[in-house]
């Protein structure tokens, strides 16, 4: 399948930790592209208006200006950006909040590996989905698999097993 245009995506977070895990499940996906990452507010938008990612994924509670605020001042200057926050345990004034200030949806952090991809595709398919591909691709395989699984006929253990009609 070839992928026409990648989602790019800035991750804003306090915890270099998380966004190495964010961005390392998030890159195991072809369509993805993580174009920077923040560790706070004022970097997030700055990094927005210098990377014009399609989608910032942003901490809610962070240092020297929380996500609430960077958001609502992202989507002032970039309404066309995708907004998603993340949060250990959201409050649901919290999530009222990010949503007014422009956020599609706010995911919590234990999930995030899980959830984030499709929470991505929901919000990027309503604003730009020329970037939404018609199958969701599985993450890369590993280096070797590849060559594996192209030289065999059969199925692999992941696919289901063909069903074969008896013959009359």
């Amino acid at each position: 399948m070839e992928i026409a245009k990648r989602i790019r995506v800035l991750l804003v977070d306090d915890q270099t930790m998380m966004r190495q895990g964010v961005r390392s499940a998030l890159e195991a996906y072809p369509n993805i592209e993580v174009v920077g990452e923040a560790s706070d507010g004022d970097e997030a938008v700055l990094s927005a208006a210098k990377h014009q990612p399609a989608v910032v994924v942003m901490d809610i509670n962070m240092s020297k200006m929380d996500g609430i605020t960077a958001t609502r001042l992202i989507k002032a200057q970039h309404p066309e950006i995708v907004v998603l926050g993340l949060s250990v345990d959201p409050k649901d004034y919290q999530v009222d909040a990010m949503q007014k200030a422009g956020a599609s949806e706010v995911l919590k952090k234990d999930n995030a590996v899980n959830d984030l991809y499709a929470a991505i595709q929901r919000a990027v398919a309503a604003v730009q989905p020329v970037l939404i591909l018609e199958e969701t691709p599985s993450p890369k395989q590993a280096p070797g698999e590849a060559e594996l699984s192209d030289k065999s006929d059969k199925p692999s253990s992941t696919e289901p097993l063909p069903i074969k009609e008896p013959k009359i």
